[in-house]
C-alpha cells in the first residue's frame, strides 16, 4: 500500500496543527491552523509563538516537560485567542517529535464549535415539543380567558374601590397570559425566510433607529462595523426581529444608563457540517455586546431554550425565537457572559455571487 506524502498528511489534517521549534518560534501551520486562527503561514512562520497567540495556560513548562520527557500532554479548557477578537475555548495536546527532540507539535482542538452545534440540535428537540404542545393549547386557553376578562370587568362597575382593585388584577393578568400566548403562536407560525443577498449593516442600522426612539431611548448605542464585509443571504425582516430581540435583551439587562455595542467583522475560523455531510462557512460575525450584570450562571447554557429566561416575568421565547430565525438561515449564534460583559455572537453564511445581481438596498 503507498502510504500518502508527509506533506499532504499535514495540509490535510481536520484540526489547527502548529509545529514548534526549540526557540518556542512557529515553524510550520497548517492549513487548518490558518483558518482557525486567521492567518497566514507566511505571516507567522519564524515568529515568537506567544507574540502571535493569546494562550491561558502555561505552555513554556508544558513544552519544557513534553521535550524532556519525550511523552505527549493533554490540557483541556484552554482560551485561545489571536488578540483580534474574543478567546475561544479549545482542548489542546502537546507531542514532542522523535526525529527533532527539541521541536513539540501543537494541536488545538476548539471546543466552542462543538458545544453550539450540541445546543442547537437540543434547541430544536426543545421547541419543537414545548412549542408543538403550546399551540394546541393556546387556542383554547385564549377563548376562557378572554371571558374571564369580561366577567371580571363587568363584576368591577358595581364593586367598591378595594373590591376593584382584585377585578383589575384579574384582567391584567388574564391580558399578560393572553400575550404569552400570542408568542407562543407567533413562535410556532413563523414563515420560512424570503432569502435574498441582505447588507446586515443595513439591518442592523435599521433596528438601532427603532431602538433609540423606543425601549433604548435613554442608551448609549456604539457601532463597531467592518464596512467591506459582503453581503450575507437571508431574509432581511426576519433579520431585523433577530436583531432587535437582542437589543430588547441587551437594553433590559444593561439598565437605562447602559451602553450596547453592535460589532460586526469578517471571521474565516468557523466551518460547520451539516447533517447531509456538506460543509459551510460562516464567516460573517454580528456581535450585540451589552454591559450589563450578565447571565445568571444556572440558566446560561439553556438561555436559547423555550420558557427559559433570567428576567422576572419574563417569557423566555425571545431568544429561542433568535436562535430559530438563524438556524433557518443556516447561522449559529453563541453566548459568552460575564459580568458587566455580555456578548451574543451571530454566525451567518456568504451570499453566493450569483445571487448578488438581483440585491436590493433594504
Amino acid at each position: 500500500m503507498n502510504l500518502p506524502a508527509p506533506g499532504i498528511i499535514w495540509s490535510s489534517l481536520p484540526i489547527p496543527a502548529l509545529l514548534i521549534d526549540g526557540d518556542d518560534r512557529v515553524l510550520e501551520i497548517n492549513p487548518s491552523a490558518e483558518l482557525f486562527l486567521n492567518i497566514s503561514a507566511r505571516s507567522v512562520k519564524g515568529q515568537p509563538l506567544f507574540e502571535r497567540l493569546a494562550i491561558d495556560a502555561p505552555l513554556e513548562e508544558i513544552f519544557a516537560r513534553a521535550r524532556t520527557n519525550m511523552s505527549a500532554l493533554f490540557i483541556n479548557d484552554v482560551d485561545v485567542g489571536t488578540g483580534e477578537r474574543a478567546p475561544i475555548s479549545c482542548n489542546l495536546q502537546v507531542a514532542p517529535v522523535a526525529d527533532a527532540p527539541s521541536h513539540v507539535l501543537l494541536l488545538i482542538s476548539p471546543r466552542e464549535l462543538a458545544g453550539r452545534l450540541g445546543r442547537a440540535e437540543h434547541v430544536r428537540s426543545a421547541a419543537k415539543s414545548a412549542i408543538g404542545m403550546a399551540e394546541m393549547l393556546a387556542h383554547e386557553i385564549k377563548n376562557p380567558l378572554a371571558g374571564i376578562a369580561g366577567a371580571a370587568q363587568l363584576l368591577a362597575m358595581g364593586l367598591g374601590p378595594e373590591d376593584r382593585e382584585l377585578t383589575e388584577l384579574i384582567v391584567e393578568e388574564t391580558r399578560r397570559i393572553v400575550k404569552l400566548l400570542e408568542q407562543v403562536e407567533q413562535f410556532g407560525n413563523l414563515r420560512p425566510p424570503e432569502k435574498k443577498p441582505v447588507n446586515i449593516h443595513d439591518v442592523l442600522d435599521r433596528a438601532r433607529k427603532s431602538a433609540l426612539v423606543g425601549f433604548a431611548a435613554h442608551m448609549t448605542i456604539l457601532e463597531d462595523y467592518d464596512p467591506s464585509l459582503p453581503p450575507t443571504l437571508g431574509d432581511a425582516d426576519q433579520l431585523m426581529q433577530v436583531v432587535l430581540n437582542l437589543l430588547k435583551n441587551a437594553a433590559e439587562a444593561a439598565g437605562p444608563s447602559g451602553t450596547i455595542r453592535l460589532r460586526t467583522f469578517y471571521d474565516l475560523s468557523l466551518r460547520v457540517r451539516r447533517r447531509d455531510g456538506s460543509g459551510q462557512a460562516l464567516p460573517l460575525q454580528v456581535e450585540v455586546i451589552d454591559d450589563g450584570p450578565g447571565i445568571p450562571a444556572d440558566i446560561a447554557a439553556d438561555i436559547f431554550e423555550p420558557f427559559v429566561s433570567g428576567r422576572e416575568n419574563g417569557t423566555g421565547l425571545g431568544l429561542a425565537l433568535v436562535s430559530k430565525i438563524i438556524s433557518e438561515h443556516d447561522g449559529w449564534i453563541g453566548v459568552d457572559s460575564v459580568p458587566g460583559r455580555t456578548t451574543f455572537r451571530i454566525s451567518l453564511p456568504l451570499a453566493p455571487k450569483e445571487s448578488l445581481k438581483d440585491m436590493e438596498v433594504i
